[in-house]
């Protein structure tokens, strides 16, 4: 039997199950699959992992409901800072908490209430388009070096998307047609399919509603559909200011709330703010061990 300490945090709808592995060697993508199940298990969109690091005073780990890892997640970092700077894990620098992820070392911003942090800056490091960011397979991309509004027969469909990575790979399709109608996860499945995308892809469907607002939906590898995404956010903002639909700062509007992007172009960094909520903490029961 092992016991784990645990909390439960969300940020606009988006669900993590925040660890402290700094003394643990579990099979994370085990535990993940067991404990973010709704019915048996706590119920979260994934797993945040504390671990110890060489580049940063804090590692991240994300793990997706299916067990998969993932490089990055901009609302699972910020719950992440949440919970190691309300338990003082790790200390901030310049105001900031840098964390190593997969996709590199990410820093956060905190807003602190009463003590305890209740939002987050994050600096989401600049978006990248060359297909071996993605990455993207060059013998499906019919000679594009980017996959900027490109065309793509999938599901029987011509789907346009924009394909860029924040250190995990997004395809955000722009649309006149309400987010909420368009066909999402029928598209995404398929796209996440393709042999363009040997990683798979996060599949995301915005409307540019003003100059400084989206509506969007945002559907994940290893976890489907989800309220919200904070790298899917941001890669929205980014597809709609590339083309110039929408101002450097934007709201992203989406159906677990709104999170803001501020990003001025091609060689900057885009910037994700958005709130940081523990739901409640408590102890995971394993009957038998995770071994590592």
């Amino acid at each position: 039997m092992i016991e784990l300490p645990f909390a439960k945090l969300q940020a606009a709808g988006n669900g993590y199950v925040v660890i402290d592995g700094r003394e643990l060697a579990l099979d994370w993508s085990v535990l993940a699959r067991r404990i973010t199940d709704s019915h048996f298990g706590v119920g979260s969109d994934g797993i945040a992992v504390v671990q110890r690091s060489q580049l940063a005073p804090v590692c991240m780990r994300i793990f997706n409901s299916d067990g998969s890892e993932a490089e990055m997640s901009g609302n699972g970092i910020r719950l992440f800072a949440k919970f190691v700077l309300d338990r003082g894990l790790a200390p901030l620098e310049g105001g900031a908490l840098e964390v190593e992820t997969g996709g590199g070392l990410r820093r956060v911003f905190p807003t602190f209430e009463a003590g305890r942090v209740v939002a987050a800056r994050v600096e989401m490091d600049e978006p990248r388009f060359e297909l071996a960011a993605l990455p993207a397979d060059p013998a499906h991309a019919g000679g594009a070096q980017r996959l900027v509004d490109f065309a793509l027969d999938v599901g029987g469909r011509q789907v346009v998307f924009t394909g860029l990575s924040l250190g995990n790979p997004h395809a955000v399709i722009l649309t006149e047609e309400e987010p909420a109608d368009f066909a999402l996860a029928e598209v995404a499945t398929a796209l996440q399919a393709h042999p363009l995308f040997p990683q798979r892809v996060n599949v995301e469907v915005a409307r540019v509603v003003a100059r400084d607002r989206l509506r969007a939906r945002v559907y994940e590898r290893g976890e489907g559909e989800t309220l919200a995404s904070g790298t899917g956010a941001t890669a929205c903002a980014v597809a709609a200011r590339l083309c110039d639909r929408t101002d450097a700062r934007v709201e992203v509007e989406l159906p677990g709330g709104v999170l803001l992007v501020a990003w001025s172009g091609p060689g900057a960094s885009a910037w994700l703010t958005g709130p940081a909520v523990e739901v409640f903490d408590g102890v995971w029961r394993e009957p038998l061990e995770v071994g590592s």
